[in-house]
This record gives C-alpha cells, structure tokens and sequence, in this order.
C-alpha cells in the first residue's frame, strides 16, 4: 500500500475528482446510492450540504436518527454478509454492499491542513478527520483534525473538536478535546494537524491548539462529512428547515 505525503485539491475542475474521493458515506454498511452525497463545485469550493429530503443514513442499524453528506479518500470492504469494512456502528455489524479496494488518497504522517467555512445550526455539525483504512482490523484509530457541533457556538466563539480517537485500536489513547476558540466557523479558517509516530500538532489559523502523543501510524484516509440530528429538533423552523452545508478551499498535504 503506497502512502502520499504531498497532494492538494483546490476543487478548481468542473467535475469532483473520483480519482481521489468516494461521493459516499461508508457505503459499505449500506449502499452507495442510498450514501450518496449532496455535493456541488462552486467558486472553487467544495460544498457539502444536506437538503430537507435527503434521507436518513443506515436507518435500519444507527442507534439514533442520522443524516450524513459525506465524502472519503479510502474504500473497501470483505464480501456481503462478512464483518470486513470500514468504521463499523457496531462489532459484527455485516457488509450490505461489497466495496471495490480503492486508495484515493493515503498518508501515514506529515502535514494536512483544510481551509473552509461550515454553516451549521443546533442539530447539525461538520468535521473533518483521518481514519485508518483499516487494512488490518486494529488500524482504526482517528486524527480528528475539525470537528464542531452548531449548539457550541456562540457570542463569535466555537468549540473546536480535535484530537485522537481510539475506536478499536488497543494500541492508542483516546485524546480528544474542544476547546473553546474566538473564531465564527461560519467564515472561512484554516483547521491543520502535523503529526508523526511520536506527536500530533493541532493548529487553527497557524495557531498551535493542542498537543497529542502518540498518534496512528498507519496509512490514513480523509473523510469529511455534514451530519444531522434529526431527534435534536428545536421546533423553530428557521432551525429545522435550515439546510447545513460545509465549504471546503481546499485540502493540502506535504512532508513535515
């Protein structure tokens, strides 16, 4: 498995670059149409977005309603009815629709740093993270580069989401926190991570945030994604008819 330390996508082109990413979300646990994603290019961005009838994302398994327009760099799965697949809700959770082996984009260290804007509201949230690509079960663990949820901004503050998750992977230590920033997620902000066997390095706008050690060493995929929490409902209609969307520059990569 080849991993690429430098790469960049401006999302200049007219068309998605599926050289590079699935317009899914973890299709294997249900489908890729059923996944698929609600995307345009526009200006040379990116955006994510999930429209009112956009449907709900393996509705028959998530514990709790969830919609998702989300995109990945990394794909494959074992065969339907097997366990083998990325990023599973459960343990023994089983394979809908087999996946093809794709490695759009891997990297195993160096530098990824995004540059976008979210539009998100009390049921909603957007990220940005690394997840093993899970060639070898254990390789699941997560570098959460963005992670904010709408009900944590407020008074031209956000909590900023960041850090590792261990999911599955005995070997690393779950270090993840959100502390609260002086930015408006609602504008444009550079959200980065240096990382190698030793120590991930959080920054926002250049500004060093956080500190983790120990991060995954193992080839990682990029996966962003819009999520939407349906039971978080308010009854204000300004909120619950609010289409959330993510705004993406660009994503860049490059050797520490």
């Amino acid at each position: 498995m080849a991993c690429v330390s430098g790469w960049r996508d401006d999302f200049d082109g007219p068309e998605l670059d599926t050289s590079v990413w699935v317009p899914s979300y973890l299709p294997v646990w249900s489908s890729r149409t059923a996944a698929a994603a609600s995307y345009r290019l526009e200006d040379s961005c990116l955006v994510l977005d999930l429209p009112q009838d956009h449907p709900l994302w393996c509705p028959e398994e998530h514990p709790t309603p969830l919609r998702v327009s989300g995109m990945m760099s990394g794909n494959h799965s074992g065969p339907v009815g097997s366990t083998i697949g990325q990023q599973a809700i459960f343990v023994g959770q089983k394979v809908r629709e087999e996946q093809e082996r794709f490695e759009g984009f891997l990297t195993d260290g160096g530098h990824l740093e995004v540059r976008c804007s979210m539009d998100i509201t009390p049921r909603s949230m957007a990220a940005l993270w690394l997840c093993g690509f899970e060639d070898e079960p254990e390789r699941c663990g997560e570098i959460c580069v963005v992670e904010i949820f709408g009900n944590a901004v407020r008074d031209g503050s956000a909590e900023v989401g960041m850090g590792l998750k261990q999911l599955r992977d005995p070997r690393l230590v779950h270090d993840f926190a959100a502390p609260r920033l002086p930015i408006d997620p609602s504008e444009l902000h550079t959200y980065a991570v240096d990382w190698d066997a030793d120590e991930a390095v959080f920054t926002v706008d250049g500004e060093l945030v956080r500190r983790t050690p120990r991060p995954p060493a193992y080839p990682l995929q990029v996966m962003i994604g819009v999520f939407d929490f349906p039971d978080d409902a308010t009854g204000d209609p300004a909120v619950d008819r609010h289409v959330p969307s993510m705004r993406l520059d660009w994503i860049s990569t490059r050797p520490s």
